[in-house]
């Protein structure tokens, strides 16, 4: 037997060792550790001992106080104790406990030697339950004394012991009787004693003894309390019962979000099935929220009414106005927040030293100190910053980020210090700031002090650092503030927000497969996967060169969560390979380097988190400083050379470079130059982080632009050079100053392609002609003599030009194209060196779920992508353009396209064009998600291809189970989804012969308006609002009015409300849920969009069709058909309802419409009422209906 002892710290999940622990739970501890050490008697029995840890256990862990849920600490049959995984006895033991009392060292294991009566114990208790408990739910198995502790992984028991068929064979002779002896001492001596003697596996198990601990636990100093959280950890539930521990890194904390959308002035509702984001109602405004406050100054001071092309934030002059204002807001509360972050960053780098802090409200009592945080101090040097302002804020570091710059907005509106400081906000009911004292008497308060102090009650500081916090704080990273203003910009229309493992999933996925096609490419190899990449002897230089030239961009990239995990992957990539070094070329080769919950973590040898503090002397070590260094300018070298991406938004733009200068901040260093007193300044990385609509272009990515870099001042190499000197820029003037010139290159590349137009030339043409006319010669110099001639001719010219002129405006300054971006120039590290567009390397993204609607987007819009877009069609989704757009026009010959998109498109009837476009390209990779991915009802499909029309072999089928990967050689024409099950015969057979439901009934959705909080009430308000079933009014047979009410006028609602369908006797069906519920209406009720009205063509044979829609052989067929193991649609798909089948049967249509009115008369007596015996008959019909015979019957309900 190989023993491997590790750690309570090794032994605990990376997610949990990182999580940060609090005073409470360590003072817990520190009073159950003392009293338990105080009770033991090292010559007691056995049972007092396991009577004094049971106490322990539960008076820290267990009882539901510590962690809030309470688990069963208790014996259970012959075994010493167990701790069960739920809060009865009646559920399975989690961890299994043997004890011996610490005077009976004979019977105990020690750390040299685990045959000894102890193992011999524990292994007989996890055999009665696993083979006579029947229970796979055990998660460690635990041996103590009270003072030495050995925690073994259940999984590990399981697969060295319990897999053994020898062993499990003999402990069953020996249980059952059919050994000489059914003696315990028997099974420990001749068959478990024996069976570790031979063994040679190795076994590692979490060892601790509590005796180590008792200076730290007792010396009262609460400096060093951090060391116990280890020990607090490894005996929690969350480790012991294997909780879930890895909270999404881009997972919403809804407490924050709600009071931070407070502060600002907004709300969150419902509007249907989706959550939007809005101005707070009139009447529930705060004039103190930076919102309200914003439009005050905009409104009182004129400044809006001076702004030019307001048409771009809004068709109304309300929807103008709150558009500027909240762009400005989220300006300044991006500032705030990474302020915050910088000062958290700070304080930690100086061991906690509160002398480094300075966003409160002490330090800034109002918006004009605020404004001078912004400009005076952040945008300034330390020396050149005025004394005062120095004397202040001297521990607060220059960064030289363009955050800190105002914006061509707050030039033109109102900047920060205009806002007025007399105002005061109202806490948010369950603010955060209830739980101190302070706050509780419910008075407003300044909207600066209630920012701050709302942002001093979370901890911006435990990210990947094992943290004691004082206070128990909910920690807030980057990831969720991204989300958040993802929410916040996707007001509009709701927002899709990709969770953290899929962003580092299929950032992991494409970047490597793109590192190795790059490898293999420059050194003309084969290597056909990373591992076999990792086993290539690499120069580093040149590796790391290579990995610096991959080119990776997000279309759309919101708030940047894709690019931070791709910034993460590769630098993990180059680690993986051995070539992560320093700027002189030594490797970082004593830490592992990993990426956990979205976020990179760097661990010694003893896996200890790697932290860059300064010590006592206000230096780091060499070697921290070594390492920080490298990590900044390794993330530096990435987001210049490697990440690109563009958002039609501005405030997504914006919220991209923040999270990608916090990722940089991250690993911010004092530098050696300035004594350790100022940090690293930040590069400009917005160059690459560009607003514009991905999808339009004037100018095609095959235009030729030579003319231009001919000409001296405007080489090829002269716009790199200016774009790379942007980047490393020091100072405001400088930036501007490249900024300048790099448009005037960009300036001339639109120049020179105007001017290649047939119709300018013609105008030049005309021109000449005019002024020729004017001294009254012709062409050839010949004197006109008749000077009505001259004028007639002057005239169609002068219209000629003007027709023409008139053409080229309508394309340069057509509003079509406004925010149009120029992917030709605008990232000049994807040209080649004769200046032509190769494209990118890898485009992975999330892109926008929108219908393109003629009605709401216009119909030239909509005809201008169908021109453009070979896959768009009738009303397009953007996001089948957008997989067009990466694969065809954006990525180079054999770059990778990963991209998250509904799977709508697998068979949806208008997007036959995108199939057939995937058709051309052999090697996509699909991953059905279904509705896993998002909070909000979508299904989802990872579309992961190369663009190359060769065809590979993919390697993708272990990430969810080889039913949820397709390897797609050919695609297919409408109505097949490669995810469905194979229906059975039965169903195949049902589909191929009879009619459908379209051929017999109008199926239409219910009525959808524009705003369900203006539109539904509870109050009939007047005879315009009429009764409206929702969703869950509907059940089997019956259904119950909520005492809604929808004012219904047609031509104001957003679609579906043709008043004639709705008076009509129909069958109602709610289109979401994992069976079919129908009932019938005669009543002439409007239904919502979450329901469709089935109407008959003859209305008789209503109740036949709605039985056999209830009926248990139509609950097979669509659970045969649909998406998953036995799961339905989130949302039934209306041409899915419309295909399903439907019979007509006179002979049938008077008994089954029989039983359906007296379970309808039932339900409307009782709708509890039990009409199960009525519905067994239903389906006995319906099985007679479509002639099943009684095997398929028995298929069906599943006795077969």
């Amino acid at each position: 037997m190989q023993l491997t002892p590790i750690t309570p710290t090794q032994s605990l999940e990376k997610a949990y060792r990182l999580q940060p622990g609090n005073r409470e739970q360590i003072d817990r501890f520190r009073h159950g550790y003392i009293k338990l050490m105080g009770l033991i008697n090292e010559k007691e029995s056995e049972e007092n001992v396991k009577g004094h840890l049971m106490d322990f256990l539960k008076e820290v862990y267990y009882n539901g106080t510590a962690l809030g849920e309470a688990y069963i600490v208790a014996p259970k049959g012959k075994t010493d104790f167990v701790i069960h995984n739920g809060k009865d006895a009646t559920t399975p033991a989690g961890v299994l406990f043997e004890v011996k009392r610490p005077a009976n060292k004979g019977e105990m294991i020690t750390l040299h030697n685990l045959n000894a009566k102890a193992f011999h114990e524990l292994l007989l208790y996890y055999f009665r339950e696993r083979l006579d408990a029947h229970n796979n739910d055990i998660r460690y198995c635990v041996i103590t004394n009270v003072y030495e502790w050995f925690i073994f992984d259940a999984a590990d028991i399981d697969r060295l012991f319990f897999r053994n068929a020898h062993l499990i064979k003999e402990y069953r002779d020996w249980a059952g009787g059919r050994k000489v002896s059914k003696n315990n001492e028997l099974f420990y001596s001749e068959i478990i004693k024996p069976f570790l003697a031979d063994l040679e596996e190795e076994i590692r198990f979490a060892h601790f003894d509590l005796r180590s601990f008792e200076t730290i636990v007792t010396d009262g100093n609460m400096a060093n309390d951090k060391a116990l959280l280890p020990l607090y950890k490894v005996l929690s539930p969350t480790h012991l019962l294997k909780l879930p521990t890895a909270t999404d890194s881009n997972r919403l904390n809804p407490k924050f979000y709600a009071e931070l959308l407070h502060l600002i002035g907004l709300e969150e509702v419902k509007d249907g099935g989706k959550k939007v984001i809005r101005r707070k109602e009139s009447g529930k405004r705060d004039e103190g929220s930076l919102l309200e406050n914003t439009i005050l100054e905009l409104d009182s001071s004129g400044k809006f009414n001076r702004l030019t092309d307001r048409g771009q934030y809004g068709t109304t002059t309300d929807e103008q106005v709150f558009n500027v204002a909240l762009e400005l807001c989220i300006t300044w509360v991006n500032r705030v927040l990474f302020l915050k972050l910088l000062e958290s960053q700070v304080v930690t780098y100086h061991n906690d030293n509160k002398a480094f802090a300075f966003l409160n409200h002490a330090t800034i009592p109002d918006f004009d100190e605020l404004n001078k945080l912004f400009f005076r101090v952040l945008a300034k040097k330390p020396s050149d910053r005025q004394a005062s302002i120095q004397a202040k804020f001297g521990r607060v570091p220059y960064l030289n980020s363009s955050l800190f710059e105002l914006t061509d907005l707050e030039n033109d509106t109102v900047s920060i210090n205009q806002l007025d400081n007399s105002l005061h906000l109202p806490l948010l009911r369950n603010s955060v700031l209830l739980e101190n004292s302070a706050y509780r008497n419910g008075k407003a308060v300044p909207t600066l002090a209630y920012l701050f102090a709302f942002l001093e009650a979370y901890d911006f500081t435990s990210e990947s650092r094992e943290v004691l916090q004082e206070k128990n704080r909910t920690l807030i990273n980057a990831s969720v503030l991204g989300l958040i203003f993802e929410k916040i910009n996707g007001y509009k229309d709701g927002s899709f927000y990709t969770p953290g493992f899929i962003t580092e999933y299929m950032c992991r996925e494409t970047i490597r497969k793109a590192v190795v096609q790059k490898f293999n490419e420059a050194k003309g190899w084969n290597c056909a996967d990373f591992a076999a990449l990792e086993n290539k002897d690499l120069d580093r230089a040149e590796a790391n060169a290579l990995i610096n030239d991959i080119r990776i961009c997000d279309p759309a990239v919101g708030s940047g969560h894709f690019l931070v995990s791709a910034l993460n992957e590769l630098i993990a990539v180059k680690s993986d390979l051995g070539v992560l070094q320093d700027a002189t070329g030594k490797r970082i080769k004593d830490y592992t380097v990993s990426i956990l919950n979205d976020e990179l973590i760097l661990q010694d040898e003893d896996e200890t988190p790697f932290q860059y503090v300064l010590g006592s002397t206000d230096k780091p070590t060499p070697e921290r400083q070594r390492v920080q260094k490298t990590l900044f300018h390794e993330k530096q070298t990435i987001i210049e050379n490697c990440l690109f991406g563009v958002d039609i938004n501005p405030n997504s733009v914006k919220i991209c470079r923040l999270r990608l200068w916090i990722e940089l901040l991250k690993n911010a260093y004092y530098t050696d130059e300035s004594g350790f007193s100022e940090l690293e300044t930040l590069p400009n990385i917005d160059i690459n982080i560009k607003q514009g609509n991905s999808l339009l272009s004037k100018f095609s990515l095959t235009e030729d632009l030579s003319d231009v870099f001919k000409k001296q001042r405007f080489t090829l190499r002269t716009y790199k050079d200016a774009v790379a000197a942007y980047k490393e820029a020091k100072t405001k003037e400088a930036k501007a100053d490249l900024q300048q010139f790099i448009n005037e290159i960009k300036s001339q590349f639109r120049e020179t392609v105007y001017n290649r137009d047939p119709r300018r030339k013609r105008i030049a043409t005309l021109r000449g002609q005019r002024i020729l006319l004017d001294n009254n010669i012709d062409v050839f110099g010949t004197a006109i003599k008749d000077p009505k001639l001259v004028e007639v001719e002057k005239k169609r010219l002068d219209k000629l030009i003007d027709q023409i002129e008139g053409e080229i405006a309508d394309i340069e300054n057509n509003a079509l194209y406004r925010g149009s971006f120029e992917w030709r120039f605008e990232f000049p590290e994807v040209l080649n060196d004769k200046g032509d567009f190769i494209g990118f390397d890898a485009i992975i993204g999330n892109p926008p779920y929108l219908v393109l609607i003629k009605s709401t987007h216009g119909k030239q819009m909509v005809d201008l992508m169908i021109k453009y877009y070979t896959t768009a069609e009738y009303n397009p989704n953007l996001y089948s353009l957008f997989v067009e757009l990466s694969l065809g026009k954006l990525s180079r010959k054999n770059g990778i396209v990963s991209l998250i998109i509904p799977n709508s498109w697998l068979n949806g009837r208008y997007f036959t064009n995108l199939r057939g476009y995937l058709s051309m390209y052999k090697n996509l990779e699909l991953i059905n998600l279904k509705d896993e991915a998002f909070d909000v009802i979508v299904e989802t499909v990872i579309l992961t291809t190369k663009n190359s029309t060769e065809k590979e072999l993919p390697n993708l089928k272990e990430y969810l189970g080889n039913n949820n990967f397709r390897d797609i050689d050919r695609l297919w024409d409408w109505g097949k989804n490669p995810f469905e099950n194979n229906a059975s015969t039965l169903v195949t057979d049902i589909l191929s012969r009879e009619s459908k439901i379209r051929d017999q009934c109008i199926v239409y959705r219910g009525v959808e308006t524009r705003d369900n909080a203006k539109w539904l009430s509870t109050v009939k308000e007047d005879d315009q609002w009429l009764p409206i079933l929702l969703g869950r009014d509907v059940n089997k047979y019956t259904y119950a009015h909520s005492g809604t009410y929808v004012k219904f006028l047609p031509k104001e609602l957003k679609s579906n409300a043709n008043i004639d369908l709705y008076k009509r006797k129909k069958i109602l069906m709610r289109r979401t849920g994992n069976s079919i519920i129908a009932c019938s209406d005669d009543n002439m009720l409007i239904a919502l969009k979450n329901l469709y009205l089935i109407i008959p063509h003859q209305e008789k044979y209503i109740s036949l069709f709605l039985a056999q829609l209830n009926s248990k052989l139509f609950d097979y067929i669509h659970k045969s058909l649909t998406t998953g193991e036995n799961k339905a649609f989130a949302q039934f798909p209306a041409h899915y309802v419309e295909s399903f089948p439907l019979k007509v049967s006179d002979s049938y249509a008077l008994s089954i419409e029989t039983i359906v009115m007296k379970i309808e008369h039932t339900k409307t007596v009782d709708p509890t009422a039990d009409t199960s015996a009525l519905e067994t008959e239903i389906d006995r019909l319906v099985y007679g209906l479509y002639g099943l015979t009684d095997a398929e019957i028995a298929i069906v309900e599943g006795r077969a």
